[in-house]
């Protein structure tokens, strides 16, 4: 199991430009970095990849950003623009020798709304219709997808474990994993170490966030049972953390992040990965 940190903490969007951050993280005692590549143009995945190495870092995650236009549940041309984002996102996890691409890879972030048991079992028939053939490249390309339920505030598709876990078994596929979140988990679920227990083998990514978006370990969750549950599974993926701040300001819009969480970023990094290691009781 290793430690990650996720680079939309410093940075929207993340550039080739910005490996600069990466001795930062290497100094504070990350294993891993994620990075949301918002763009496939964004970066250079030969430079980012060398600079990492250079790190002594493993670029462990490529978050998939589903922005406008990016939705397996709409249109046809939405959906071509999402296969052939995700499709980029693959090659450049070579490149970037990166296992995983993670994140709500079926529908663009923030549609809610409601639908009827019909509409519901149509858009589940076409986002398991366009993972598959997207799962079969990433299969062949030796990356696991993992796709992430959000909370009911940012879709109304995936928001529970087992949701996501209907999903993952549809596609049918070793390269279609389950990305668990302990912010959306904390307001969906009755259970985190339960739905933890349940997701099993599928589990192959999880985000370690604080119950208000901000450090991990300084907040209200319980973390004792999360924790014994990944034991329990004998979870061995990253463990990230994914927290926002007020100084990225697109990010901050997208997440309703309106005031400081702590003094300042690098708290919430440094003291997220102290109380993971505390937490785990790796240190």
């Amino acid at each position: 199991m290793r430690f990650g940190i996720n680079t939309f903490l410093f940075t929207s969007p993340f550039t080739t430009d910005s490996i600069k951050l990466f001795p930062k993280f290497k100094k504070w005692g990350f294993q891993t970095i994620e990075i949301p590549i918002e763009a496939p143009e964004h970066i250079n995945p030969a430079k980012v990849k060398a600079a990492a190495d250079k790190n002594g870092l493993v670029v462990g995650s490529i978050c998939a950003c589903m922005g406008p236009g990016r939705d397996f549940r709409r249109t046809p041309e939405e959906q071509q623009t999402a296969t052939t984002y995700i499709t980029a996102l693959i090659d450049q996890a070579v490149i970037l020798g990166c296992p995983s691409i993670i994140g709500p890879i079926y529908s663009v972030v923030g549609r809610t709304g409601a639908h009827t048991d019909a509409e519901r079992k149509q858009q589940f028939a076409e986002v398991v219709k366009h993972l598959k053939p997207l799962a079969k490249y990433a299969e062949a390309k030796g990356i696991t997808l993992c796709i992430e339920p959000l909370n009911r505030f940012e879709t109304d598709f995936l928001n529970t474990c087992d949701q996501g876990l209907k999903l993952v078994k549809a596609v049918k596929s070793k390269a279609v994993k389950l990305h668990l979140d302990t912010f959306h988990m904390n307001i969906e679920e009755k259970n985190q170490g339960e739905a933890i227990r349940n997701a099993g083998p599928y589990l192959a990514h999880f985000h370690a966030c604080g119950t208000d978006r901000g450090t991990p370990g300084n907040d209200s969750l319980d973390w004792k049972p999360i924790v014994a549950a990944l034991k329990a599974i004998k979870y061995q993926g990253d463990v990230v953390i994914e927290s926002f701040t007020t100084d990225v300001k697109v990010i901050a819009r997208a997440a309703a992040i309106w005031r400081r969480m702590e003094p300042t970023r690098d708290e919430i990094a440094v003291k997220g990965l102290q109380n993971l290691h505390r937490i785990f009781g790796k240190k």
